[in-house]
């Protein structure tokens, strides 16, 4: 059966849901504006020649000590439960496991995000992702946040697409993923992955998974118009088609029959002819 899998990589903020996640619930209970905690990340990392991933996550939880906030698990769990999605997303997983189903597909859903692994295992559609790749941190004895565990961001982003694809579940374990696998002993073939993304920091991934014979599909907050220095979010992922960075575009509306809803079937229906072609090769 691993010859019928598909798999679904998605990016999470911007993509799944509008904005970042940590604007949802945890930046407004510091007291502060987003544009306020995303600007003092960007100083830490400036200041201190720091990965941006890593300077906002020691960021959070110095501000939270700041305003006596708690930084434990659950808590980060409890802020995923308040993000709220693009339209028809909740609903979406089961729909489109569904039509694969009838064809004889597999689907696994992944997320590869620079955001918090504890916020999306907190939101309401969790259960659907085979594994979460996200930046996350590690714990005391009473699970409260002391250090960054994890921290991905736009580049190495990559990896975690060969962890898909050849069936490793972790983000530690670097032995497997350097060693040489035949391409028909991984449960997942490249031509047979999809990603997800809606902007700049997911060119890498993207453009890696086009050369490998994989799928990527940029996808637009339609709400957001381009502002005087700022590209509109479209505008960013029509940039991403013509630099040949994605192959497809749609807005991030994830409803039955909508454009993006209709695209992720049909590139379903590519793979699954292609998957019924190469039984004729033998």
């Amino acid at each position: 059966m691993k010859h019928n899998t598909i798999a679904i990589a998605y990016d999470f903020d911007g993509t799944l849901a509008p904005g970042n996640m940590q604007e949802h619930s945890f930046i407004p209970s510091l007291g502060i504006n987003a544009s306020a905690f995303w600007e003092g990340a960007k100083k830490l990392a400036r200041e201190n020649d720091m990965d941006e991933i890593l300077a906002y996550m020691q960021l959070m939880l110095q501000k939270a000590a700041v305003e006596n906030l708690p930084v434990r698990k659950k808590d980060f769990e409890d802020h995923g439960r308040r993000i709220t999605f693009f339209e028809g997303v909740e609903s979406y997983f089961d729909r489109i496991n569904q039509y694969a189903f009838e064809k004889g597909i597999i689907l696994e859903h992944y997320i590869i995000s620079s955001g918090l692994r504890e916020f999306v295992q907190g939101t309401k559609i969790a259960s659907h992702f085979k594994y979460i790749f996200a930046s996350g941190f590690r714990y005391d004895s009473n699970e409260v946040a002391t250090w960054p565990a994890l921290a991905i961001n736009y580049t190495n982003k990559t990896q975690f697409l060969f962890r898909i694809n050849k069936g490793i579940q972790n983000s530690y374990d670097n032995s497997e993923i350097n060693k040489y696998t035949p391409a028909d002993k991984r449960p997942v073939p490249f031509s047979q992955m999809i990603y997800i993304g809606d902007g700049e920091t997911d060119v890498p991934a993207m453009k890696m998974i086009k050369y490998q014979g994989g799928t990527a599909i940029a996808v637009y907050n339609p709400k957001l118009r381009a502002k005087k220095s700022k590209l509109s979010p479209k505008q960013i992922c029509q940039d991403l088609i013509s630099q040949k960075r994605a192959d497809y575009l749609a807005p991030a509306d994830y409803t039955e029959d909508s454009i993006l809803d209709k695209l992720i079937k049909t590139v379903i229906d590519r793979i699954h002819a292609e998957i019924e072609l190469k039984k004729y090769t033998n």
